[in-house]
């Protein structure tokens, strides 16, 4: 077949026409043309032709178009071998060319108004190099991940330039990432007014190793509560009395929390008495203790709801793995699902609920396999006769106590269920629903039926323990709620001890305001020491020269304390700021309360008040994450994880959480925003 010579292109969108007069064609406007030729290929079939490879492709045929979208493609510089090669050996810098206009050797074009195209990026190792620590940080992807041939493939073919990366150069990447996140969050916790509370938590490994998790929970100068992972620390013996106190060393020096810490919350299921003094006696040096120590270590409520819900999920073992095999009897066969549906229309039972199988690390799962079998139990107690080979009924008795045990699990259920939310909720929360549980349980353990009390009582026991151990701090921080201050306190305890409530309400009001002294007398200035005389107070004397007036300021040095006191009692003689803060009607309750922005907006009025609300507020009660709540084992570190080296390890974990926070739409644990309706929210005077 003749080819005829070059054709000059017409418009991107008008047939070609060799007879049309040359006056009425039109200059092509898209830059493939710089290189592309068109060339007559027979009657009715027109192809363009790469000017450095010299492959065609498909452009006219017949009355068809074929577009310029495909040629674009073939010179973005990575599927023409030609150009992709030249790229290769001359990387090429946007805005340079190699030759005059319309060269062969030109790079492709593209217009400024064009916003796509690698043409027009500059290419950046640097940037790459961090996008890829932070890939892998994100994701916890391994970090050999860069030597991986698909990888290394995939990476060449999106942008040759790249210098791959390994295993070590990009470990130094991701610890670089780290320190800088690092150093930012320094800089936040420098600057809060208040307090810091940890969280510990046990990881644990094949290796017999332990990883101890801390996290820090802080208010910060925008009333925003703050939620991180501070430090993972490796514990060659995570059963030696003093592991713990390794850990929390590390973390204060780290982060500068010597005086700063507040109140320290473990899974206490993990130590003994030992292990808790030696925490006691450590924090102790290290930071005042408020309220003689009572709020200083607090106890994992997630941990104490899962240890009730599987102690009360074992009382009824073998009830439920006949639930359980009767669910996996229909789940695992399409043929048994099918009859099972039939069955269920034909019954008309109304359930909306689906089987599943129960993942039994998480005691969630097995409560809502039990609720929706409960709803499904006429279809499963019918389904022999339309199954034969089913033979695992449940009897009657058995659905009636597997449904009393739903109903005391969906009071931990729910309970739990708060801590889920990935912005963590303030401590004022968890008074009401705490109490409520204590008085179920109560109630429940003293009842007639001989099933419930036996379920219920050991388990009321248990919990019995955990709320004595923590209704003082959850009671305080609810006494600051403004929705509820003292009242919410006294209708709960009033139902829970009755004629005994007296005595606990009286235990909260005086420690509220026992407190609340404690943070008067650190705002008060403390009296100047002589420069190298530590025993000895620098005071005025009575009459200067006076020999009596030195001998009381430094042989006594109590001059000052006298005066200290006065300050204390003459401010009692007026209304305090909690005192006025109490007697003040309560705030309407509203759904979207922000109690920290009410706080925000109050701390001109309440400046000490809300000083010591912001670092009660802040107390976890909980020492696991939102994806661990449900948790019936304790987390363990992966093989991988396992075999890096410490730091790396905890740079990954914490910089994954610190990134998290940045990305997130909303903050981590935030006051939505200020601008909350007069009736929620509003300034007092």
């Amino acid at each position: 077949m003749e080819i005829d010579g070059p054709i000059t292109p017409t418009d991107n969108y008008e047939p070609l026409c060799s007879e049309a007069p040359p006056n009425k064609r039109r200059r092509k406007k898209s830059i493939v043309w710089e290189h592309f030729t068109v060339e007559s290929m027979g009657p009715g079939c027109t192809k363009a032709r790469c000017k450095l490879c010299t492959k065609t492709f498909a452009y006219i045929t017949g009355s068809k178009l074929a577009g310029t979208s495909h040629l674009k493609r073939h010179i973005s510089g990575v599927i023409c071998p030609e150009l992709r090669k030249r790229n290769q050996q001359s990387p090429y810098t946007p805005g340079s060319r190699t030759g005059g206009p319309g060269s062969a050797t030109d790079p492709p074009k593209k217009r400024p108004r064009v916003s796509q195209g690698s043409a027009r990026i500059p290419f950046d190792q640097d940037c790459c190099s961090h996008e890829i620590a932070k890939m892998i940080i994100l994701h916890e992807y391994p970090l050999h991940v860069v030597e991986h041939s698909g990888f290394i493939d995939f990476v060449r073919t999106l942008q040759p330039q790249f210098s791959m990366l390994n295993f070590n150069t990009v470990q130094g990447e991701c610890v670089a990432l780290y320190l800088k996140e690092k150093q930012s969050l320094l800089n936040l916790i420098s600057g809060i007014p208040g307090h810091v509370s940890l969280s510990l938590d046990l990881w644990t490994s094949n290796q017999t190793l332990g990883y101890v998790s801390l996290t820090g929970y802080f208010i910060d100068g925008d009333w925003n509560l703050q939620r991180r992972i501070l430090n993972v620390v490796m514990v060659p013996s995570p059963e030696s009395d003093y592991a713990f106190n390794q850990a929390v060393v590390t973390c204060l020096s780290d982060w500068h929390l010597e005086g700063k810490l507040f109140t320290l919350t473990v899974d206490q299921s993990l130590s003994n008495e030992t292990v808790t003094g030696n925490l006691r006696g450590l924090l102790s040096v290290r930071n005042p203790l408020m309220l003689s120590g009572q709020l200083l270590l607090g106890n994992c409520y997630a941990r104490v709801l899962s240890r009730l819900a599987q102690d009360a999920l074992g009382a009824m073992r073998e009830t439920i793995q006949k639930i359980r095999d009767s669910v996996k009897y229909v789940k695992t066969s399409e043929s048994h699902e099918e009859k099972f549906i039939e069955l269920k229309q034909q019954l008309q039972v109304p359930s909306s609920k689906h089987l599943l199988v129960d993942d039994q690390t998480k005691w969630n799962t097995t409560y809502h396999m039990l609720v929706a079998a409960c709803e499904l139990k006429e279809v499963f107690n019918c389904l022999d006769t339309a199954d034969p080979d089913y033979k695992i009924t449940p009897s009657m008795e058995e659905w009636k106590q597997v449904e009393t045990l739903c109903t005391y699990l969906k009071h931990l259920f729910d309970a739990a269920n708060i801590l889920t939310d990935t912005r963590y909720p303030a401590t004022n929360t968890f008074f009401h629903e705490v109490s409520n549980i204590q008085i179920e349980l109560t109630h429940a353990s003293m009842s007639q039926d001989p099933f419930i009390s036996n379920l219920i009582k050991p388990l009321q026991e248990k919990f019995d323990k955990y709320w004595k151990d923590c209704y003082l701090v959850l009671a305080i921080a609810v006494v600051l709620d403004p929705r509820f201050k003292m009242k919410l306190v006294e209708f709960n305890f009033n139902k829970m001890y009755g004629e005994n409530a007296e005595s606990w309400i009286r235990a909260v009001n005086d420690s509220v305001h026992e407190l609340f002294l404690e943070y008067i007398a650190q705002a008060l200035p403390l009296p100047a020491l002589e420069e190298g005389n530590e025993g000895i107070i620098k005071t005025e004397t009575p009459h200067e020269g006076s020999q009596e007036g030195n001998l009381v300021s430094t042989v006594d040095g109590l001059s000052d304390f006298e005066t200290y006191i006065n300050e204390i009692t003459s401010s009692q003689h007026m209304k305090s700021e909690l005192d006025q803060y109490l007697e003040e009607s309560l705030l309407p309750r509203g759904h979207e309360f922000d109690i920290l922005g009410w706080w925000k907006l109050n701390k001109l009025k309440y400046p000490t008040l809300s000083k010591m609300a912001s670092d009660i507020l802040s107390i976890p009660v909980c020492t696991v994450g939102p994806d661990s709540v449900f948790d019936t084992e304790l987390r363990k570190m992966d093989s991988y994880r396992g075999s890096l080296r410490p730091a790396t390890l905890e740079a990954l974990i914490c910089a994954k959480d610190w990134l998290q926070c940045e990305s997130s739409s909303s903050p981590t644990i935030t006051t939505a925003t200020l601008e909350i309706s007069k009736a929620i929210v509003k300034m007092e005077f």
